[in-house]
């Protein structure tokens, strides 16, 4: 058995596919009109209770249990796109976690958590190109140098 990928409930597939299309740039791969499955294992389903067979009312918005996450090389410009989307509905503006990443959240249009990080080879970039040594920047992220070494040679 793999696993093979997740499916969103949402309300309009065709509103959900151009939020995640030209938001992320994802590409369709499969579109069966009410169910579509993006290349990278995101799939989308409109009438999910009608699939599912459970009432309308049990699909919930906003249960903010679970995310969506996405890596970025281009965090900066990736934060000018999110905030120029009409609609985006953020849970917070980018913050940097101790370990250096930096993250926004925000609601897609039926009100699942995406979040968005700057892809961690650029944290580890960022950090050396800064002046930090490896040992120093192995210290500040809280892991081993041989495991930023192996990040940074994927």
């Amino acid at each position: 058995m793999r696993y093979s990928g997740t499916l969103l409930s949402v309300s309009d597939v065709k509103a959900s596919r151009k939020f995640y299309e030209d938001l992320f740039g994802l590409e369709v791969f499969q579109d069966y009109g009410k169910n579509i499955s993006f290349s990278c294992g995101l799939s989308l389903q409109e009438d999910f209770d009608w699939i599912a067979k459970i009432p309308k009312e049990k699909i919930l918005k906003e249960s903010n249990n679970m995310e969506l996450y996405f890596e970025e090389e281009e965090f900066d410009g990736f934060l000018r796109k999110a905030k120029g989307y009409p609609g985006i509905r953020c849970l917070h503006d980018a913050v940097e976690y101790p370990w250096g990443q930096r993250v926004i959240r925000f609601y897609d249009p039926d009100g699942h958590i995406i979040e968005v990080g700057e892809n961690m080879k650029m944290v580890v970039k960022r950090f050396l190109d800064s002046g930090l040594s490896m040992e120093q920047t192995s210290k500040r992220m809280g892991v081993s140098a041989e495991d930023l070494e192996k990040l940074l040679n994927i």
